[in-house]
């Protein structure tokens, strides 16, 4: 008698073997990766102030996601273009993202809650192996189309998840979102296994090429001007407005949808930018950004309501959406194709430092002198910065190899 022979993966590879069933696969990957990372994130600043009062050590847990993520990004793209192989990078990140979250989930201190939201930011560091491998299945020509399809699928699967917070704290606490956010990672990773990826040769780093990357203006600047937008983004929309909307009588539905409405106007922001972007050059639209910003901290600092705090969660959301996507089409602009990786690495490890800074200095400030003083030294903070910063960009660019000597628009 013959054996019983297990199941073939073969043709679940092969569903997804040609170019459209691969984006298609990687799409939804993305959109439960984001989902996994952002479930249980509108309501975890009142989650870690059960577990203390003092809002500094809250800023801390916070800016956990941030600061991981500085670290391990430019690592991560490095190694991944030396391997050539960035799939097993994601999948790892996928395990991360259930084991912070189950980490968060189960812990009733302090120290569990940085641990496990510093796994969670490691996690994210993912996002640049995702980035380059959906890009891949793109002609080079439809580069910008592909991260903009991708950061639309991302920003669906943060709305989708924000949304579902407040119900699911009401029915199981929160712990319940945390537990969602193990399965939508589990669910995440089997999407990963079949998904295809042509292993390319490996490139070893480059010290020099790196060095020369980090001391150009057009690159740094840019980064630098998207940590100021992450700092108000983290350290107000996804941070400290929480607590303020709680003291104010929000219910955790109502803190979900803070989180949500941010998002959906973050997404429509940076679509508005794309498409302004036709009949302007970019410069003006970053100066709005950071007004925007700059407003929606103001909000926050004068807000007596939570519907005022609505509003302050849209200034933010328009502001950070609309300049993101302009500064880091800015950075690479004047890049040689061969760096434009460890290019967009450098950017995000940049900005990721504003997650980590927002969180962490905004909590000493707040524990030191108060929410709302705390609102509006951020929104000083930002305008001066970033309008400044902005008024940088405009400075000529000296000329590097395979570029012109042309300013960003």
């Amino acid at each position: 008698m013959n054996k019983p022979t297990a199941p073939s993966l073969t043709p679940v590879r092969s569903a997804f073997s040609g170019r459209r069933g691969a984006i298609i696969l990687y799409a939804v990957v993305a959109f439960f990766y984001w989902a996994s990372l952002y479930v249980y994130v509108p309501t975890l600043p009142i989650y870690a102030k059960t577990v203390t009062d003092n809002l500094a050590l809250v800023g801390v847990i916070l800016s956990m996601y941030g600061l991981w993520q500085a670290i391990i990004r430019l690592p991560i793209g490095i190694a991944a273009d030396w391997l050539g192989w960035r799939k097993p990078f994601i999948v790892f990140g996928l395990g991360l993202s259930a084991l912070g979250a189950w980490l968060m989930g189960s812990s009733h201190d302090v120290n569990g809650l940085i641990v496990g939201r510093a796994i969670t930011g490691l996690a994210a560091g993912t996002l640049v192996p995702l980035v380059v491998v959906f890009s891949s299945l793109f002609p080079p020509q439809e580069a910008i189309r592909a991260t903009t399809l991708l950061t639309l699928v991302a920003a669906i699967g943060r709305v989708a998840a924000t949304a579902v917070t407040g119900s699911l704290n009401t029915l199981g606490g929160y712990g319940l979102a945390f537990t969602v956010a193990i399965g939508i990672a589990a669910v995440a990773l089997l999407g990963t296994l079949p998904a295809p990826e042509a292993r390319q040769p490996g490139q070893p780093p480059s010290v020099g090429g790196l060095f020369r990357l980090v001391t150009r203006r057009d690159v740094i600047l840019p980064a630098l001007l998207n940590a100021v937008g992450q700092y108000v983004n983290q350290g107000i929309a996804f941070g400290f407005v929480t607590i303020l909307a709680k003291e104010l009588g929000a219910s955790d539905p109502t803190l979900s949808m803070l989180s949500t409405l941010h998002l959906i106007v973050y997404t429509a922001g940076n679509l508005a930018a794309a498409a302004l972007l036709r009949c302007t050059n970019a410069r003006p639209l970053i100066y709005a950004s950071f007004v925007s910003l700059a407003a929606g901290a103001t909000c926050a600092a004068l807000a007596t309501s939570v519907p005022v705090l609505l509003v302050c969660q849209g200034l933010i959301g328009l502001g950070v959406g609309a300049g993101y996507s302009l500064l880091m089409g800015m950075s690479i602009q004047h890049v040689a194709g061969p760096e434009r990786t460890t290019a967009m690495g450098l950017h995000q490890a940049v900005y990721a430092i504003g997650m980590f800074v927002g969180p962490w200095l905004s909590g000493i400030f707040a524990n030191a002198l108060g929410l709302r003083p705390m609102f509006g030294i951020t929104a000083v903070m930002c305008l001066v910065l970033g309008v400044w910063g902005t008024k940088m960009t405009a400075r000529p660019m000296k000329t590097h190899r395979g570029t012109s000597p042309k300013t960003p628009s």
